[in-house]
């Protein structure tokens, strides 16, 4: 599932006095996305060469171990295992595997890691727009393969109760690849950094002038790129995930590109975007792509149920409307 961009407000830092850290800046592709990285370090030993080449290598595993658009990668040498016997997986997956099943379990279900041969059924995947509408039939046939509950970890080993069980972590992958890159910088005591990927940020100990990061939430809307909201952050992660770019229309009814996985079909409510704060940026992942399978009412209640840091943006007959958590609110700037 398609992540949206978090816009990032103000990174240029204009220094004066001679003993200010070093402001080093890089970026590139990596899981079918961008991503970029900025660090403040006085450490002399610190180049951007050597960190660059250090979180390309960190992301290049990441991707070997989750992609599914690489056929050699771990995952997807799962996903073609024809057998329900386990496989033994590395400890990474087996933790980023791990954590979804826990929030699927959580959530009742509404985040589901095997629920891409739904989305590429409605028109999401390779090849595109369907020519019609799925039957029921058709859903109905997915059903012995579509499932969490068709997962099973145990003695660090996968299993699938279908042999066509087929796993998609895009909604938890970048989420992980965000804080491998911290782990990292934090090994290379870099205490002061922001990792972005595809819009999923995590960020530490704030600017060398001792303000926060300020970041901005995209309003979700399809025809230009403007701010909702904006964030300052010293330190933790934050996820956003929307509905509002990818999607097609036939007969009047718009179908987007999120599946709940608990009628097969495409979300039809009114929420459109949900940012979550979290301590990583894996969770902050997961929870805002079930939070906005949900729909408003539900998302609040599990929000306020679970002290969930939650931001949603839903629409109104009077156009969009906010909703903070009160461990939310706190992160929002005060606008003029």
């Amino acid at each position: 599932m398609a992540k949206y961009w978090l816009v990032l407000l103000g990174l240029a830092f204009l220094v004066s006095c001679s003993d200010a850290p070093n402001n080093i800046q890089f970026s590139g592709n990596t899981m079918g996305t961008t991503y970029s990285v900025t660090v403040f370090t006085k450490d002399p030993r610190h180049n951007r060469q050597e960190i660059q080449k250090k979180v390309e290598t960190v992301l290049a595993q990441v991707n070997a171990q989750m992609s599914t658009y690489d056929p050699e990668s771990e995952l997807s040498r799962f996903n073609q295992h024809d057998s329900t016997q386990p496989v033994v997986i590395s400890r990474a997956l087996e933790k980023v595997i791990g954590r979804a099943l826990e929030i699927s379990e959580e959530t009742d279900g509404q985040l589901d890691v095997t629920v891409g041969p739904l989305v590429n059924l409605w028109g999401f995947g390779p090849q595109g727009q369907p020519e019609q509408v799925p039957t029921e039939e058709q859903l109905e046939s997915l059903e012995a393969y579509v499932g969490y509950d068709k997962l099973t970890i145990e003695n660090h080993q996968l299993s699938k109760a279908h042999p066509k069980v087929y796993v998609d972590l895009s909604t938890i992958a970048k989420g992980y690849g965000v804080d491998r890159v911290a782990y990292l910088l934090e090994d290379l005591d870099i205490t002061q950094y922001l990792v972005e990927i595809g819009g999923e940020i995590r960020t530490r100990g704030g600017k060398p002038d001792g303000k926060p990061w300020r970041l901005a939430i995209e309003k979700p809307v399809s025809t230009e790129r403007s701010i909702q909201e904006i964030v300052s952050l010293n330190e933790g992660a934050l996820a956003t995930s929307g509905d509002y770019r990818n999607f097609y229309q036939e007969n009047g009814r718009r179908y987007s590109h999120i599946i709940n996985p608990l009628t097969g079909e495409p979300i039809q409510h009114q929420l459109v975007s949900v940012s979550v704060y979290a301590d990583s940026a894996m969770s902050a992942d997961a929870y805002a792509t079930a939070l906005l399978v949900m729909g408003t009412e539900k998302a609040k209640a599990f929000v306020e149920k679970h002290q969930i840091a939650a931001f949603l943006v839903f629409n109104t007959d009077d156009g969009f409307q906010e909703w903070a958590s009160v461990d939310f609110k706190p992160l929002l700037e005060v606008r003029e």
